[in-house]
């Protein structure tokens, strides 16, 4: 699966990146007809803790999967948004079977 990170207006560092890597790579395990994946990490200029928001689409073939998450960490945004991709991901693997 090809993967692009992208960090908007910051540099994200090597520890996140494998992070999301990891937790992305685990919805390969599901479906292995997952073609790429582009995940944008932003932070939002508010007065909230829960400011960090991060973005998964995913190319399967045929169909377009997205998943956008706002929490207090990047981990815990791209944990929630990862989440939300399986049940998306398993309802395509019905649908195509």
């Amino acid at each position: 699966m090809d993967l692009k990170i992208n960090a908007v207006n910051f540099t994200a560092d090597a520890k996140l990146i494998e992070f999301i890597r990891e937790k992305v790579g685990k919805l390969e395990l599901m479906y292995d007809q997952i073609i790429s994946s582009e995940i944008y990490l932003r932070v939002d200029k508010s007065d909230t803790n829960e400011n960090k928001t991060t973005e998964i689409k995913v190319m399967i073939p045929g169909s377009e999967l997205f998943a956008k998450k706002q929490c207090k960490s990047f981990e815990e945004a791209t944990d929630a948004a990862v989440q939300a991709l399986k049940k998306q991901v398993s309802k395509s693997k019905e649908k195509a079977a």
